[in-house]
């Protein structure tokens, strides 16, 4: 069963938060398949998703119906083993289409890998979506964008969310604040700090090009100070954000970050799950939760 993570209190004092309902009904688009439309029937295409001179891997999930239709940007994680599609075959059930792509570097998709990059990639997916000829050929509301992430992608969702009051909503999942991270291996003594990160990141395989567990790990303590999403809270009370956080993963970075998004004025669903990081027994409740609040967010 999902907590309600921000307490009441800060409700009653900030006026911010809006707290997932943990009995809430699970969207129909969740666990059963719409009518087909045979005039505009869901399909997929593959994209390149151009990214300082690179083109990025992609999928956009395209729903069902004339269109134009809202548009969700869903970023994966590090290194990416979990994508999350059932979330992107969800949302187009619930007519919505949805990007997905692989950063540079990751994949398959050209370039070099760097968490700097993720954050220039994420910049690039939403622009892309943005672009007039693809919203034409895709059925895109450019009115009616969402960007959401995963993990990493949970923290390049708020940082590109920082500068884009233009996004109908931005949803974390379970976001990886990666500033706190490069904090606390700053102070693990350099000789220490390699067998940490290797088990750290022992899931990296060969999906990453150019990267390793140390260079990673070298990466996010350099940018320890300007990577802590918990100082870009009062630069993220614009759209609406939901936070999801997992007990046994991030949910205590992500209940702080909630928390002060809301005590800056912004407009909060918090949910955490007692699940893991990837969520992976609590799958349907949190599409439920994710569908629910797209289907919640008002229409330009």
């Amino acid at each position: 069963m999902m907590r309600i993570v921000v307490l009441l209190a800060l409700a009653f004092l900030f006026g911010g938060v809006a707290a997932g309902d943990e009995m809430a009904a699970v969207p129909a688009a969740v666990i059963s398949d719409p009518a087909p439309d045979l005039d505009h029937p869901a399909s997929s295409a593959q994209v390149l998703v151009p990214s300082h001179g690179k083109e990025m891997n992609g999928l956009i999930y395209l729903a069902a119906g004339a269109g134009p239709h809202p548009t969700l940007v869903l970023l994966h994680g590090f290194p990416g083993n979990e994508q999350n599609l059932d979330l992107a075959q969800a949302a187009r059930r619930a007519g919505w289409n949805v990007l997905t792509m692989h950063y540079r570097g990751s994949w398959g998709s050209p370039g070099t890998f760097s968490i700097a990059h993720v954050l220039e990639d994420g910049d690039a997916a939403v622009a892309f979506v943005r672009r007039s000829d693809i919203a034409e050929r895709f059925g895109i509301d450019r009115d009616r964008i969402v960007l959401a992430g995963h993990s990493m992608g949970g923290f390049a969702s708020a940082s590109h969310a920082r500068k884009d009051g233009a996004l109908l909503g931005v949803a974390l999942i379970d976001a990886w604040n990666v500033g706190g991270t490069g904090a606390r291996l700053n102070q693990v003594p350099p000789a220490a700090r390699r067998p940490k990160v290797e088990k750290a990141f022992n899931d990296l395989g060969h999906s990453l090009k150019g990267a390793t567990p140390s260079s990673v790990a070298a990466e996010i303590v350099a940018h320890r100070a300007e990577w802590n999403y918990l100082d870009w809270a009062s630069a993220l009370t614009g759209p609406p954000v939901l936070v999801i956080g997992a007990e046994r993963g991030l949910g205590k970075d992500n209940d702080a970050l909630a928390a002060k998004i809301a005590a800056a004025g912004g407009k909060v669903t918090a949910v955490t799950m007692p699940t893991d990081h990837s969520f992976n027994d609590h799958r349907i409740a949190l599409a439920a939760q994710l569908i629910g609040w797209l289907q919640a967010l008002p229409a330009r």
